[in-house]
């Protein structure tokens, strides 16, 4: 079941060119930085659905799987990024669910594909699918991108057939050129017309409302800050709040 959530959204002025230069840093430097300790954190510490109590019922699972937007980067408490925030307000109605931030800054979608089954090492019941941003900073063909955001959304579905999926598009900035980026933005609308026949929801841009604008980013024009990272955890609320159900 596709369920499409049309978003109002400007990328003229999407990513700053200065921005675009840092965000490149960001996918080299920062991923060799961080990724082993994040890589080692999974590992140890896979995502785990079980209950509060020994009497009460186990609760289900909600995985966030992305790159540096998904891991709060940049933000002094990665709870205030929005799976955290997401978290808070689940908890907050006392609903029977786990929330699990698997996001890991620098992640393209081909390391998202080599790490995923560490992820699945418990059937999530909610997927939220959040990777291509670094393949298109990259320039990396999107046919690739299109091949590994499938073969990730094939394997959730292999651990649990019933999994809701939910699929985050994204931009690239206008200067990668009119076809290639016209092109990657193409990728997250075939995919979801690709998979119609499974329960997947599409959110076109994840950004929406928050990508080009100043005082809802850090310095380097990319990354949310707290209050931009509100914006896209209200976005993104929408589309889930009907799947608790």
């Amino acid at each position: 079941m596709l369920k499409h959530l049309f978003i109002k959204y400007s990328i003229t002025n999407l990513f700053l060119v200065t921005g675009i230069s840092f965000f490149w840093g960001c996918s080299t430097h920062q991923s060799n930085k961080t990724e082993t300790s994040a890589v080692d954190t999974i590992k140890s510490n896979p995502p785990v659905a079980k209950s509060d109590s020994n009497s009460g019922p186990k609760k289900k699972l909600i995985v966030f799987f992305g790159n540096s937007l998904t891991a709060g980067y940049g933000l002094d408490d990665p709870g205030l990024a929005f799976p955290g925030l997401i978290k808070k307000k689940i908890d907050s109605l006392n609903l029977p669910y786990n929330v699990v931030n698997a996001g890991l800054s620098g992640e393209t979608t081909a390391g998202g594909l080599a790490r995923i089954d560490w992820i699945l090492r418990d059937a999530p019941d909610i997927f939220f699918l959040e990777l291509g941003g670094n393949d298109g900073l990259r320039g990396i063909p999107v046919t690739e991108t299109s091949k590994n955001l499938q073969s990730i959304i094939d394997k959730v579905l292999a651990k649990n057939p019933k999994v809701k999926i939910v699929l985050a598009g994204m931009m690239v900035p206008p200067n990668m050129g009119s076809t290639y980026s016209n092109a990657f933005k193409s990728v997250f609308q075939e995919l979801a017309k690709r998979n119609t026949t499974i329960n997947l929801s599409f959110m076109p841009f994840l950004l929406a409302g928050v990508g080009g604008e100043t005082a809802l980013n850090q310095a380097d024009g990319i990354h949310p800050n707290v209050a931009g990272h509100r914006i896209v955890a209200e976005n993104v609320w929408k589309i889930i709040q009907p799947l608790l159900l």
